[in-house]
């Protein structure tokens, strides 16, 4: 892109990610008219060198309860007070990098089709090579070009669409993205992932732990989904609350009440969990590479998916503030 469009305006998140978020505001430099970065109680030094970069910084209020969604919404909207002729708000998180060709791509095509209210390329990992936990969001981030359901953390919207839709919900604290999706399609709008490289995304998950809580996460997004949107016709992930409460939950649950009686019985039902693993590698051309690994990760990420679940049920029960779940 030539010049600096006058009709995009950008908006970064982030809460303590160093080097990561210089590498990101860096990648921003001249590609919209304004640039907001949205941080959440840093400790190290990202809001002077977000204001050193010529970003607009907003400071939450952390009195408040956190989300991201909530700091994406006062991204958006100081963006907008700030130069109200833009047309589109790009969103990228604070540990990713902007590659070169995407802003003028992801406008074009809304220019181009009018219909679509929210565009997505290919988040890339920086270091996919770094641990298996790497590795595995690459392969999760490769999502189907065209039409879609949803988009992630990085994707440029139709700011109209934004102003409409009031945008994110603040008080969804996991899968939010897909949560103002589903409502961005119920309005007649279109999602749309297109074949162009977006942003190198930088996980940094180099522990099993870490990567637990986030499949953890994953399960409570699921569960707030289906919440949600569950009834027909969205049936806004339903099969997946499902599908981590029986893989997670019940099956595990049934296989250790039949020990107590027919031990024989509970250690065949338990073969159920390898063959799996066995179906999965032989059959998931995505992850080619890896089929293994990936498999044996997204049986034994089902536990954790329904510990996710299990929280979002707890605390609507008791009436609990929902917190976010953090994995580094």
């Amino acid at each position: 892109m030539s010049a600096t469009p006058d009709d995009i305006a950008l908006v970064v998140i982030g809460r303590n990610e160093g080097e990561r978020l210089v590498r990101c505001l860096q990648s921003a430099q001249g590609q919209a008219a304004v640039v907001v970065y949205v941080d959440s109680a840093s400790q190290d030094a990202s809001v002077a060198n977000a204001r050193r970069l010529g970003a607009q910084v907003v400071e939450l209020d952390m009195s408040r309860p956190f989300s991201a969604a909530r700091a994406r919404n006062e991204g958006w909207q100081r963006a907008l007070q700030i130069c109200p002729t833009a047309q589109f708000v790009q969103f990228v998180d604070g540990d990713c990098e902007l590659l070169p060709a995407w802003m003028p791509q992801a406008r074009q095509t809304l220019l181009d089709q009018p219909a679509v209210v929210a565009v997505c390329g290919r988040r890339k990992e920086r270091f996919p090579e770094a641990s298996i936990y790497n590795r595995l969001c690459d392969l999760e981030w490769n999502t189907p070009v065209g039409e879609a359901l949803a988009v992630g953390g990085d994707a440029m919207f139709r700011a109209s669409a934004l102003v409409q839709s009031g945008g994110y919900r603040a008080d969804v604290v996991a899968g939010e993205e897909p949560e103002l999706c589903v409502r961005l399609r119920q309005a007649g709008g279109k999602i749309l992932r297109i074949d162009a490289d977006m942003t190198l995304h930088d996980a940094n998950i180099h522990q099993f732990k870490q990567w637990w809580t986030r499949a953890k996460r994953g399960g409570y997004a699921y569960a707030l989904g289906a919440h949600l949107h569950g009834q027909p016709p969205e049936r806004h992930w339903v099969k997946e609350h499902r599908r981590a409460l029986a893989w997670g939950l019940w099956l595990p649950l049934g296989i250790l009440a039949s020990s107590l009686v027919m031990p024989g019985l509970a250690t065949l039902a338990a073969l159920i969990y390898p063959l799996q693993v066995v179906r999965m590698a032989l059959r998931n051309p995505t992850a080619s590479d890896i089929p293994w690994h990936y498999a044996v990760f997204s049986v034994v990420g089902k536990l954790a998916e329904a510990q996710g679940c299990l929280r979002f049920w707890m605390e609507r029960r008791q009436g609990a503030t929902p917190t976010i779940i953090e994995y580094k």
